[in-house]
């Protein structure tokens, strides 16, 4: 269940800096301010946090793929030898991440509430872990 919470952790970070990351390498100057319009619903509650099964079933899947992304890309994220090929490297993670959050039936914004209602909520947390 740690590996869960930790791998949930990193997924969430990893989502939530993709669209941060992807402004940040196209901005032309340090002048731009605009964000990138990603906002975390669950976060500030208001998000619902009751899931029925089938949405758990899904973010459960999700998750299986998001671990196997993970653990491929945070020894290369690691080891990459500058920030830019961190970065691209963290990028590329977050697409095939959410590639994979989408093939299994969710979008990224009810992925996310699922995870942080996961980290937040026991009731949650304990209906993920029994269908794992």
């Amino acid at each position: 269940m740690n590996k869960l919470f930790t791998s949930l952790a990193v997924s969430v970070a990893l989502l939530a800096a993709g669209p941060a990351l992807a402004q940040q390498s196209q901005q032309q100057g340090p002048a731009q301010t605009e964000k990138s319009g990603y906002s975390n619903p669950a976060a500030s509650g208001t998000q619902k946090t009751t899931y029925n099964d089938a949405e758990l079933k899904k973010f459960v899947k999700a998750q299986s793929g998001i671990n196997d992304i993970r653990d491929e890309y945070m020894k290369k994220i690691e080891n990459a030898d500058s920030q830019e090929k961190a970065q691209k490297l963290q990028m590329d993670a977050n697409d095939k991440m959410v590639t994979v959050i989408e093939d299994s039936g969710l979008d990224i914004p009810t992925y996310n509430a699922i995870a942080t209602a996961y980290n937040s909520e026991p009731s949650v947390r304990n209906r993920v872990d029994a269908l794992m």
